[in-house]
């Protein structure tokens, strides 16, 4: 998911119509393909029996639910947050405005009220919106939320420089002062014209433009409430306040972290959540072939960055009948592809990347994330086929066995002034070994055409705001080729393009999820195709968009995605939420 920013060049109240038919399309499936609309359970053990129905449904209370990343959380702070991991997580212990609802198949794509007592009533065609905040919700400590508190968050997310990884919409959309940038540095100005609190329960966005899919927006984890006087700034992941039925008990940063029942937490104002077990331990940095050896033994519930075993475990997991009834294969809406960097010579040259994209072989990116039954299919476009507007085209033929084409990436060779090659760095995101395995497959494909690449692994939590996504860093360094991947924040054109193709999302400081797209003519096509109220002409544009990036050698596709996930021992109500394309953590039991 889960990147940065829409700019004020966003125009017109036929926006209004965007967000009525986002809800299209669908997340997730079986190996078959995604479909139904869910809401039925089992408590038979077998192959893709959490998809579309609830796994061992129980209201059972009591045990401690263990989960382990490979990696580092982004950040804990819902203002500094996105992965689509930590935003299923955050559930937990914050509460947004609104939420997808948490239930198995099409229904978890629906927004349902969280901290609101409904959805958001839009006035003004569309460049207002209201929400009334529900009374009696308090935090860890006993103290009331109040609007105030959301409307804070929402602020001190705008500054970019102390929360560099969190999504960049509200900037985009908010009628804030000009070179507003948030509580800390912009202290004492009237906020007014894009956020007013006119009461302790009712909070008011006003947008520089209409936009029909706000309540989207009011879903992000940024508008959960913040104290004032509970801020530490950059230090409140350490302790952030909770308002879920769970808080912190522990909080080891780069290590562990552990939640405890929140005392305040009152289930009637909570319709969402069951809070079944006592608690969670979460470990992290942990080897994720290890990760995968826990879970099939029992000793650990769930790897919680929720993208499947690792292609170690396949045959483990597919030829071992009891493993494989406790399997999930769902298609996810989500790319795994490597950002080519224009601002890194010689790739600051089209037909050098050409020579990128010609000389990759597409069954070695597939074999890097497991291959074609957990990995996912082999990808020509930046749209997966789960987003609507999506369109088969494919601009880099790699020949009759997708293993590349050698002689045209020679000739694009010739073209950038550089026939016998080059020589350039890769990044990747440690503690991720497909990735790792990406980059190798990159290194031995590019090798044959003379491209030498030399491979650096740097943190996942700090990949996009210190590395990768820094553009200073990049350019230093040398970075011409890194992973990334992207699932939609929500499930439309709109909602996967927006954050990874736009220009204007890309900070100097660091923090954007679009490495390499800086091409004026996608901004001002995407501004067009949100203003676009025809449903069909909307979704013909995104593919237009998808093809205009695609044209100047940006971004090279690796697969469509699928994951193998693995349903952790003694677990009860377990089920794929479309919405994130995983298993719906704010549910859990034990058994």
């Amino acid at each position: 998911m889960i990147s940065k920013r829409v700019t004020a060049a966003i125009a017109g109240s036929a926006a209004v119509a965007l967000a009525l038919t986002a809800c299209g399309g669908t997340k997730s499936g079986d190996s078959g393909g995604s479909g139904g609309g869910g809401g039925g359970s089992t408590t038979t053990a077998a192959f893709n029996a959490a998809l579309n129905q609830v796994f061992n449904p129980s209201d059972k209370k009591g045990g401690i639910i263990k989960m382990a990343h490979s990696d580092d959380w982004d950040s804990l702070d819902p203002a500094d947050t996105y992965y689509g991991y930590a935003w299923n997580f955050a559930r937990l212990y914050t509460r947004a405005l609104v939420m997808f609802k948490v239930a198995p198949g099409k229904a978890s794509e629906e927004l349902v009220p969280d901290l609101a007592e409904s959805l958001g009533k839009p006035t003004d065609d569309g460049k207002t919106w209201t929400y009334k905040i529900r009374k009696g919700i308090k935090y860890e400590d006993g103290t009331e939320v109040k609007a105030k508190d959301v409307k804070y968050n929402v602020l001190r997310a705008l500054d970019r420089e102390t929360f560099p990884n969190g999504p960049d919409y509200f900037k985009g959309f908010l009628n804030l002062p000009p070179d507003y940038k948030g509580p800390y540095k912009s202290k004492g100005v009237d906020t007014s014209s894009g956020i007013e609190t006119p009461d302790d329960y009712t909070i008011v966005f006003h947008l520089k433009a209409a936009f029909g899919g706000f309540d989207y927006l009011a879903m992000l984890p940024q508008t959960a409430p913040v104290p004032e006087a509970k801020d530490t700034g950059a230090k409140y992941k350490e302790h952030v306040v909770s308002t879920g039925p769970y808080m912190f008990d522990v909080n080891e940063l780069g290590k562990r972290f552990t939640l405890k029942r929140n005392p305040n937490w009152d289930a009637s104002t909570d319709q969402n959540r069951k809070a079944l077990p006592d608690g969670y331990e979460v470990t992290l940095k942990q080897n994720a072939d290890d990760i995968d050896n826990q879970l099939l033994a029992g000793s650990l519930d769930v790897d919680v960055q929720g993208t499947g075993i690792q292609p170690a475990k396949l045959s483990t997991v597919l030829n071992t009948p009891d493993n494989k009834a406790r399997a999930d294969n769902p298609t996810i809406a989500r790319l795994w592809y490597t950002s080519v960097m224009p601002t890194v010579k010689p790739l600051d040259n089209i037909e050098c990347r050409k020579a990128v994209m010609y000389a990759m072989d597409r069954t070695g990116y597939q074999l890097a994330y497991g291959g074609e039954f957990s990995g996912g299919d082999l990808a020509s476009t930046v749209l997966p086929p789960l987003i609507p507007g999506q369109t088969k085209f494919d601009l880099f033929p790699p020949g009759s066995d997708n293993k590349g084409d050698i002689n045209k990436a020679k000739e694009s060779l010739q073209k950038c002034g550089q026939p016998d090659g080059f020589a350039t760095n890769m990044g990747y995101r440690e503690g991720r070994p497909r990735e790792k395995a990406t980059a190798e497959a990159f290194q031995a494909a590019l090798a044959r055409v003379g491209i030498k690449l030399t491979l650096r692994g740097f943190p996942s939590g700090d990949y996009f705001a210190q590395f990768c996504g820094n553009p200073p860093f990049v350019r230093s360094n040398g970075l011409g080729l890194c992973t990334n991947g992207w699932g939609a924040d929500w499930n439309d054109g709109f909602g996967f393009l927006s954050q990874i193709v736009d220009s204007r999302v890309i900070r100097e400081t660091g923090g954007s999820s679009n490495m390499s797209v800086r091409i004026p003519e996608v901004d001002k096509m995407l501004d067009d195709a949100i203003a676009e109220t025809d449903k069909d002409k909307r979704e013909k544009l995104w593919g237009e968009i998808d093809k205009r990036v695609m044209q100047e050698a940006v971004i090279y596709p690796g697969v469509y995605a699928k994951s193998l996930l693995v349903r952790g021992k003694g677990l009860t109500n377990v089920f794929v939420n479309e919405a994130w394309g995983m298993y719906d953590y704010s549910t859990l039991g034990k058994a």
